[in-house]
């Protein structure tokens, strides 16, 4: 059994936490995000941290209590510092480009593939083939980096493709004669 929940998260100095009822919203240097915590799992805050527990005996209390957990570290880490991705694009002629709220990206097909980023999102492109992903939601930051990413996932053959900063693609060898 997960024992997440009995961790406290630290709240940070300027940070503005509002607990009504069940729900929940953080302001911070970044922003502010809001959640309903689940009717399962009690939350409160004492000593400059915030403690998360389960209501009843239930074993969906636990989890949820877990899981509830999880989310409000993650919203006091986005408004605090925020998330960032980064995306790497391997192959001849592929290439990022960042302009206000659109990403255009060369991917070996006969017409660029241009991604507008949601509200909350940000792209910068530090070179032609990395693409930075940042934000405040964590789960956002994720889900913009999958879409992306499935435009050309990396083949195993030459490599070529969008990937994960570190990710490693097995490669397989050519059919031979």
């Amino acid at each position: 059994m997960s024992r997440v929940a009995n961790n406290p998260v630290v709240l940070p100095s300027g940070l503005e936490v509002k607990i009504d009822g069940q729900h929940f919203s953080v302001k911070g240097g970044k922003g502010q995000m809001e959640m309903n915590i689940h009717e399962y799992v009690a939350l409160k805050q004492e000593d400059g941290e915030l403690r998360v527990s389960a209501q009843s005996e239930a074993r969906e209390a636990d989890a949820m209590a877990g899981t509830m957990r999880a989310l409000v570290q993650n919203m006091v880490t986005g408004v605090t510092t925020g998330f960032e991705r980064k995306l790497e694009l391997q192959g001849v002629g592929y290439r990022a480009a960042s302009q206000g709220s659109t990403l255009t990206l060369q991917l070996g097909f006969s017409h660029p593939v241009v991604y507008t980023l949601p509200e909350g999102i940000s792209a910068t492109t530090p070179s032609q083939t990395e693409v930075v992903i940042a934000g405040m939601d964590k789960q956002q930051v994720g889900q913009v980096c999958a879409e992306i990413r499935a435009f050309r996932p990396p083949e195993p053959y030459k490599g070529k493709g969008v990937r994960y900063a570190g990710e490693y693609v097995r490669r397989k060898e050519a059919k031979k004669k």
